[in-house]
């Protein structure tokens, strides 16, 4: 199994930044990919961000794109989200998942964007 811990959330200006952390233990060896995904109040979860754990491959949802930056450190076994530009809109609960041959999340982190 796999665990995965978030942290980096909190409240910011719009126009400021923030970054997220995603920090991952257990069989690390068997993740194939780490995602990001949100979810707002009363809206479905939806992808932000993709980073292959093997090589360093990349995909964002076009909504962050430009704005977004997702980046790993192997050795820390821990994924990074830096968040720029950050609009209103981008507050939600921020969550952390892995294909590790299975689907493990973490428990979220809170983002909130002020006007």
């Amino acid at each position: 199994q796999v665990q995965l811990v978030e942290s980096g959330g909190g409240l910011v200006q719009a126009g400021g930044s923030l970054r997220l952390s995603c920090a991952a233990s257990g069989r690390t060896f068997t993740i194939h990919k780490i995602d990001w995904y949100r979810q707002a109040a009363e809206k479905e979860r939806e992808f932000v961000a993709r980073i292959m754990w093997s090589g360093s491959a990349t995909s964002y949802a076009d909504s962050v794109k430009g704005r977004f930056t997702i980046s790993k450190d192997n050795a820390k076994k821990t994924v990074y989200l830096q968040m720029n530009s950050l609009k209103p809109d981008d507050t939600a609960i921020y969550y952390c998942n892995a294909w590790a041959l299975g689907d493990y999340w973490g428990q979220g982190t809170q983002v909130t964007v002020s006007s």
